[in-house]
C-alpha cells in the first residue's frame, strides 16, 4: 500500500452528515453534490466511516453485518426516479431539511418506505428486464451473506414486534430468541425461512438498492479522479448475522453468549478504558479454516472502497481481553493475536491490500513493527501533538508533531473520535496554547486552518480533515465521543449552503501550495 501513496488530500464526512430533505443523509443526490465539492476544493479523497446496517445506539461500528449495506443510507429521492415510489409516498415526511438526525423518528418513517418500495419492485421488476436480471444476479453472486443476513434481519423484526406486543422487550439473538434458532437448528432454521420467505425477500431487494446506488456514486468518483476510502471495524457486533452464523469463529458459550469481550485499556479518550462488548475471535479456528472469514471481509471492502482503514490495528497484534460481565475494561488482559500469519493469508487469496492501520492508542514496538513489516500506512493526528503539554516541556519526538511525520503515513487534523479542531482549542490549558503558537510560529484567529495548511504541508502521503474543520465549527459539531453512547453521537448533519466557493477556492489553493 505504502507505495501506492501518492500525495493526495481530502475530507472525512459520514453520509448520514450530508443534507437533505429527508431527515438522513443518504448515497443519493446531495452524496454526488459532495463529489463536486471535492473537485471544486481539489480534493482527490473521500473518507467514509462503515456502511453497514446500524443497530442500537446508530453506531457505524455496531452493525447488524459485516457485508451489508446501511438500508437509512438508501435515498429515497432515487426510488422515486426509479418509479418503485412515488413523489407522494415522500411528501408526509416528519423531519427538517436540516439539524441533527433524530434516528428514531427516521427509522419509524423510512423503514417502511423502503419495504414499500422493495414489494412494489419485486412485483414489477425482478421478473424480467434489466433491473430484474441484476437483482437475480446480485442475490446469486451475494448469496454466501445475503441469505443469512436476509433471515436475521427478518427475524429480528418478526420477534422484535411479537415481544413488544406481549410486553416484553426486544433483545439480541442470543438473549431473546428461542433456543432453536438462536443456535440455528435445522428444523428451526427451515421452519422460519418459509414463514418468513416474503420478508426475507424484501431484505434482499433492499439490499439491492443500497448497492445499486452505492455502485453510481462509486463510479462518479472514480471518474472524477476521487479515491473513497472505507473503514472496516476489526470486531464483529455481539447482535449480528456474523456472530448468529459462524458461532464457532467466535470464543462463546454453549448459548452463544461471549465468554470474554473487546475493549481498550484506560486511555487518552476514558480513565477506565472502553468496554466495547464485542465478541472475540477464536483465532485458531480462524486458522484452521485459512482465515475464509476475514478474506471474505477484506475482499468485500474492497469492493466498495478504494482504500481500506482498518480500526484497531493493534488488535492484529494482542486484543485487550475483558472476562464477560465486567462493568469496565480496566480489569483486562492483553491476549496474542495471529499478527503476520493473517495477513499472508489475505495477501495470498486476494494479492495486495490497499490498507491504512489504524494504529492510534496503546500501541507497542511490537505493533509497530508488525504494521512496518506489512507496509501499511499508519496515522499521524495532530491534535494530539499538542495535548497534555506545558510551554517548558518540549517533547520533540512526538510522533504526532509534523516534523517527525513520514511518508508511509497519513496525516489527520482529528478523526471522527476528536473533537472539532476548533472545539479541542477552546479547551486547550495556557501552557498547551503558547506550545502550539511556539510551534506554529503565530496563532491563527482560525486555529482549524493552521491545522489543515498542517496537515497539507506534511511530508505524509495521504491528508485528511473532517469537513467540520473545512467548514470552522465547534463542539456543537463534534460526530463521536467515545466511551459514551446515545446523546448526539453520530447526529450531527451540515448545511448544503455551506459548501461555499470561497472555501472550495481556499482548499484548492492550499492543496496546489503544497503538492496535492
Amino acid at each position: 500500500m505504502s507505495a501506492s501513496l501518492k500525495r493526495a488530500s481530502g475530507i472525512i464526512l459520514h453520509p448520514t452528515s450530508l443534507p437533505g430533505p429527508l431527515g438522513i443523509g443518504d448515497i443519493g443526490a446531495a452524496a454526488h453534490r459532495f463529489l463536486d465539492f471535492l473537485t471544486r476544493a481539489g480534493q482527490s479523497l473521500w473518507q467514509v466511516l462503515p456502511l453497514g446496517p446500524t443497530g442500537f445506539g446508530d453506531s457505524p461500528y455496531a452493525c447488524f453485518s459485516s457485508f451489508a449495506g446501511n438500508p437509512l443510507l438508501v435515498s429515497l429521492e432515487t426510488l422515486v426516479d426509479w418509479g418503485v415510489l412515488a413523489e407522494e409516498d415522500l411528501e408526509d415526511a416528519p423531519v427538517a431539511s436540516s439539524g441533527p438526525v433524530d434516528y428514531g423518528t427516521v427509522i419509524r418513517w423510512k423503514l417502511p418506505l423502503l419495504r414499500r418500495a422493495a414489494a412494489r419492485f419485486l412485483d414489477a421488476a425482478a421478473g424480467a428486464g434489466t433491473a430484474g436480471n441484476r437483482f437475480s444476479e446480485f442475490q446469486a453472486r451475494e448469496a454466501w451473506w445475503l441469505d443469512d443476513y436476509c433471515l436475521f434481519m427478518a427475524l429480528k423484526h418478526e420477534l422484535d414486534a411479537r415481544a413488544e406486543k406481549n410486553g416484553t422487550p426486544a433483545g439480541a439473538w442470543n438473549v431473546s430468541w428461542d433456543r432453536g434458532i438462536s443456535l440455528r437448528d435445522p428444523a428451526h432454521l427451515s421452519r422460519w425461512q418459509r414463514e418468513l420467505a416474503a420478508e426475507v425477500q424484501v431484505e434482499r431487494a433492499v439490499q439491492f438498492f443500497f448497492f445499486e446506488q452505492w455502485g453510481l456514486l462509486r463510479e462518479e468518483a472514480s471518474r472524477r479522479g476521487i479515491l473513497i476510502i472505507g473503514d472496516l471495524p476489526i470486531f464483529a457486533a455481539p447482535d449480528s448475522a456474523d456472530v448468529w452464523a459462524n458461532r464457532d469463529l467466535f470464543l462463546l458459550d454453549a448459548d452463544g453468549l461471549p465468554t470474554a469481550v473487546s475493549g481498550v485499556p484506560p486511555d487518552y479518550f476514558s480513565a477506565t478504558g472502553q468496554l466495547w462488548g464485542n465478541p472475540l475471535y477464536d483465532w485458531d479456528a480462524l486458522a484452521r479454516q485459512e482465515y475464509r472469514f476475514w478474506v471474505r471481509r477484506i475482499a468485500a471492502a474492497r469492493r466498495l472502497f478504494d482504500v481500506v482503514r482498518i480500526d484497531h490495528f493493534r488488535g492484529f497484534d494482542a486484543c485487550w481481553t475483558v472476562p464477560a460481565g465486567e462493568r469496565t475494561a480496566e480489569r483486562g488482559q492483553w491476549v496474542k493475536a495471529p499478527g503476520e500469519a493473517l495477513f499472508q493469508a489475505l495477501r495470498k487469496s486476494l494479492g495486495e491490500l490497499p490498507l491504512i492501520a489504524e494504529d492510534l492508542g496503546v500501541i507497542t514496538p511490537e505493533v509497530n513493527a508488525l504494521r512496518e513489516r506489512l507496509g501499511f500506512p499508519g496515522m499521524r493526528v495532530l491534535q494530539f501533538a499538542f495535548d497534555s503539554v506545558e510551554a517548558g516541556s518540549l517533547n520533540a519526538a512526538n510522533r504526532f508533531l509534523p516534523h517527525n511525520h513520514a511518508p508511509d503515513s497519513v496525516v489527520y487534523t482529528g478523526t471522527h473520535d476528536n473533537d472539532t479542531t476548533r472545539g479541542w482549542f477552546s479547551q486547550r490549558t495556557p501552557g498547551e496554547r503558547e506550545y502550539l503558537e511556539r510551534y506554529v510560529g503565530h496563532t491563527d484567529a482560525e486555529i482549524e486552518w493552521t491545522f489543515i495548511r498542517m496537515a497539507l504541508s506534511s511530508v505524509c502521503g495521504f491528508a485528511l480533515f473532517p469537513l467540520q474543520d473545512v467548514l470552522g465549527l465547534g463542539s456543537e459539531a463534534r460526530l463521536n465521543t467515545p466511551g459514551t453512547s446515545g446523546g448526539r453521537n453520530w447526529t450531527w448533519r451540515f448545511d448544503e449552503g455551506s459548501l461555499s466557493d470561497t472555501r472550495a477556492q481556499r482548499l484548492r489553493e492550499l492543496g496546489a501550495l503544497y503538492g496535492r
